[in-house]
């Protein structure tokens, strides 16, 4: 059995890119920062930033490129696809990228405590790494109450 998966949370770096293909098919280009927060050993704080390219297609494609701009959050699902090709000087390139099967877009920024305004919507759950012990981290839960009626099931 093989798995090719790739979940990342991140940032929009720049406006999606909206092209349609010959097929009609429309195709949404997109990059997302994602960065790493950690102490070495130490004890000075490290940081690791990581441009990811992703591509997506169809109706998500024609969303992404409505609703989303630079430096929104998005979280990607989707799969690694390696492609190559010819450059005018003859060397071969390559380019790695994410091919999404789902995109989900964070909450919009400008709105009290980060969370969107439509209703049902997921709250966010942050890290709290300040003052975690031997580098484990608590995740803060929101303090809403869930209605067990809200349950679509």
């Amino acid at each position: 059995m093989y798995l090719n998966k790739v979940i990342i949370i991140g940032n929009l770096t720049r406006d999606p890119e909206i092209k349609a293909l010959p097929s009609g098919v429309t195709l949404a280009t997109i990059g997302v920062a994602t960065n790493r927060v950690w102490k070495d050993k130490n004890g000075a704080k490290q940081e690791d930033t990581q441009f990811h390219n992703v591509v997506v297609f169809g109706v998500q494609a024609d969303n992404v490129g409505r609703y989303l701009k630079k430096g929104q959050a998005v979280m990607v699902e989707g799969r690694l696809q390696t492609r190559s090709w010819d450059a005018q000087d003859g060397q071969k390139k390559y380019r790695t990228e994410i091919i999404a099967d789902r995109v989900q877009f964070g909450p919009k920024s400008g709105t009290p405590g980060g969370a969107t305004a439509q209703a049902g919507a997921v709250p966010t759950v942050t890290l709290d790494t300040e003052g975690a012990d031997n580098d484990l981290k608590s995740i803060n839960y929101p303090e809403e109450k869930i209605n067990p009626e809200d349950i679509p099931f």
